[in-house]
């Protein structure tokens, strides 16, 4: 949109997914639980916990049947594939078909996928590839070849994906991974309970999750199953519809094997960024598919939820009533604790029925809550949130940031949308509107160059309205003075290089370089960001401001200029009188420095290209008049401005009430800025007078323009000079011999 730019100053939710957003998308598999017993990885063995192993003889570890099946699971159910990089020395123990020894390099579309798979493959367990329908498995030498009959592939709504495949020994088996709110229900035999027991311990500690399960089909089954997925993935009609019920079909009775837990750790910075977004006023929401425990663990840690937080909780709800309910006992719960920050967790079936019939309610809830974590969420779920937030009564600006595809949703939703160049593709970076490399550089973008971008075009817009009104009001009140004869008070050519040439450049570079603070300051300063908030700088009363000063200073223009020449006074020399078009030159040049000084007064960030454009606008049209009027052109059918500007300037009182016209009007907006900045100074005026008397470092002075940096580094030098010079002096003890003084 076009005003893209300056809604980044205006965010006050920002939505974020968690995997590859705020942590690294770097997967390390940690622990597993199988048949009911944890496991940890030591020095790539499968160690159950508490004990430790050691093979110092050399001999190879053992598995046992349920730890091998458990493996074979996981090296078999994925899409990973496989690159070579070949070598030509002996260097691996595996060797692929052609004999030439290599080195494997597992490439997947999760990284969870390759972290499982690399994890199988440092205890014994290796995917060695897949050729064709063939996938071969490497069990500490002994090779094993899978047929791959079906892929179930993995979907946002089932959680879950699987394969079938036909063993050696010619059986049919059913693999499958997903999360535990999708498997766990469908199994009927294993060690339910203590898995799930397992998966929360897991989730406590913030590892990502995943439930491994199989079933072994008879040869009836299997005919059944592949018919009626050969038939859903065939029709013509309802297509996707038929495929979710014939998974649904196939994925059940299930026999449970275990559950595998992966860590991904945060991104650096990431606890400062979200600390700076909420001291700017800015409203976290954490949107993910992870289990709810894991979520909050992590938000934990990342510091989206602090320690002393009430945490509330919307999950498990069964039915619009209990979710109502339970909504309406948050909202207590919040007003009795007013003073206490709440943080709210949601899973994404309660969200459904949230946002079915009781919008209003949970709206209330989540505004009154500091932080919301949204957890098992689909992504259209998040599309749901971020929409319901943008046309709530309040109109936020929302920002979703996220690095995957299932977060493209989300994106296109909110006002402002953000790509992180993560690993799992460009499809979030490629529909957004921004794209950064971490999660941190957002605060930077927020908070410093949403600033500049805000100012800026707040102080265009309102300024383009005053200069114009400045413009048009005394071309106005002239007609009074003419009879409303249609005389214009202006040239032709000045009324069309005024908004051309003359006041055009100086809002031009303003636009492009303002800085109200140092970059440094704001970053360092996250509440100066509520100073913009709202829409502050282009509210109704501070654009009521710039109206009331445009036409205020037409007034004095005009009227100024009228009583200097209004009663036939002569001004100039030889006693004759200034005419129409010296009045009308007149005004026009008060107007154009007056103008052109406001926008000066309103300029924080002087850089040698704002000198430029503001002194030489003025000089330019200095120029530009002597030499329009000082020529006679011969295509112009009139010559009404030959010498006019000449003997303007000719006259000492002409430059006499062009200084007190000029003075006059921008003198009181001087006196109020001076009187507001020292009895009502905002938190920006502050932060200016802050940024004048801070220490600077090397840093700081290179963000600088060149003369103020070389100002600052030579104050620097000299205090380095004067700390020396005192370290070498020895000081004068009384009654003592007086000992040398060291040279500076």
């Amino acid at each position: 949109t076009s005003d893209l730019n300056e809604e980044l100053g205006q965010v006050e939710y920002v939505f974020t997914d968690k995997t590859g957003t705020l942590t690294e998308n770097e997967m390390q598999f940690r622990e597993c639980s199988i048949n009911g017993v944890k496991y940890q990885e030591i020095n790539g063995k499968l160690v159950p916990e508490g004990m430790t192993e050691d093979f110092s003889d050399g001999s190879l570890p053992h598995l046992s049947g349920d730890e091998e099946l458990f493996l074979k699971a996981v090296s078999l159910c994925h899409t990973v594939q496989i690159s070579y990089d070949q070598t030509d020395g002996p260097g691996n123990s595996f060797r692929p078909a052609n004999g030439i020894s290599s080195q494997m390099e597992y490439y997947a579309s999760s990284p969870d996928e390759k972290a499982l798979v690399e994890a199988t493959k440092r205890m014994g367990v290796t995917f060695t590839g897949s050729k064709g329908a063939i996938m071969e498995i490497n069990i500490f030498g002994k090779s094993e070849k899978y047929k791959l009959l079906h892929v179930l592939e993995f979907d946002a709504n089932r959680r879950r994906m699987s394969v079938i495949l036909q063993s050696p020994s010619g059986e049919k088996v059913l693999f499958t991974k997903g999360a535990e709110s999708s498997i766990l229900p469908n199994t009927t035999g294993g060690e339910i309970h203590k898995t799930r027991l397992h998966v929360d311990e897991f989730a406590l500690k913030g590892l990502r999750t995943l439930v491994v399960a199989c079933r072994r089909f008879s040869a009836e089954e299997y005919k059944v199953a592949a018919s009626r997925l050969q038939e859903a993935r065939t029709a013509l009609q309802q297509r996707e519809e038929s495929l979710a019920e014939v998974f649904s079909f196939i994925e059940r009775d299930l026999q449970l094997l275990g559950a595998t837990g992966v860590e991904d750790r945060l991104q650096e910075k990431v606890q400062e960024t979200i600390e700076a977004l909420r001291l700017a006023g800015i409203k976290v929401w954490v949107l993910t598919g992870d289990k709810h425990e894991t979520a909050i663990s992590v938000s934990l840690s990342c510091g989206h939820f602090h320690r002393t937080m009430n945490i509330l909780e919307l999950i498990q709800q069964k039915s619009d009533n209990e979710c109502a309910e339970q909504l309406r006992r948050l909202a207590r719960r919040i007003k009795e604790d007013h003073v206490i920050q709440h943080g709210l967790v949601v899973d994404g079936a309660s969200l459904s029925l949230a946002l079915r019939e009781h919008e209003r309610l949970f709206m209330e809830v989540c505004r009154n809550c500091s932080a919301v974590l949204c957890c098992r969420m689909a992504p259209l779920q998040k599309a749901k949130v971020v929409r319901l937030l943008k046309t709530s009564p309040e109109k936020p600006i929302t920002l979703a940031i996220g690095d995957g595809a299932n977060d493209v949703s989300m994106i296109q939703e909110a006002h402002v949308g953000i790509g992180i160049m993560g690993k799992e593709g460009r499809q979030a970076v490629r529909n957004s509107d921004y794209a950064i490399a971490r999660f941190k550089f957002l605060s930077k973008l927020l908070l410093v160059h949403g600033h500049f971008y805000y100012i800026r075009i707040a102080t265009l817009v309102q300024y383009f309205f005053y200069k114009n009104v400045c413009f048009i009001t005394p071309q106005f009140l002239y007609q009074f003075f003419c009879l409303f004869s249609q005389q214009t008070l202006y040239d032709s050519v000045y009324l069309t290089l005024y908004n051309i040439c003359f006041t055009s450049l100086p809002i031009l570079v303003y636009s492009l370089f303002e800085q109200l603070v140092h970059p440094h300051v704001l970053q360092s300063k996250p509440a100066l960001y509520r100073d913009i908030s709202k829409n502050s700088l282009l509210s109704f009363k501070t654009f009521l401001y710039w109206t009331f000063l445009g036409f205020s200073h037409a007034f004095v223009f005009f009227f100024g200029s009228y009583v200097l020449m209004g009663e036939d006074t002569s001004l100039m020399g030889n006693g004759q009188m200034f005419g129409n078009w010296t009045f009308g030159t007149l005004v026009f040049t008060v107007m154009v420095i007056t103008v052109t000084l406001k926008l000066a007064l309103e300029t924080h960030f002087w850089t040698w290209v704002n000198h430029f454009v503001t002194w030489g606008s003025i000089v330019f049209y200095f120029i530009f008049s002597l030499f329009y009027g000082g020529i006679i052109w011969p295509f112009l059918h009139t010559q009404d401005m030959y010498f006019v500007f000449v003997q303007l300037l000719s006259s000492g009182s002409a430059w006499f009430a062009i200084i007190i016209i000029v003075i006059s009007c921008l003198f009181p907006d001087v006196i109020k800025k001076i009187f507001y900045r020292q009895v009502q100074p905002t938190n920006t005026q502050k932060a200016q007078m802050y940024s004048n008397r801070v220490a600077l470092g090397d840093d700081f002075i290179a963000l600088q323009p060149l003369s103020r940096a070389k100002n600052q580094l030579g104050k620097i030098r000299w205090k380095r000079i004067t700390i020396q010079s005192a370290q070498n002096m020895t000081l004068l003890k009384a009654g003592a011999e007086a000992r040398t003084i060291g040279n500076c």
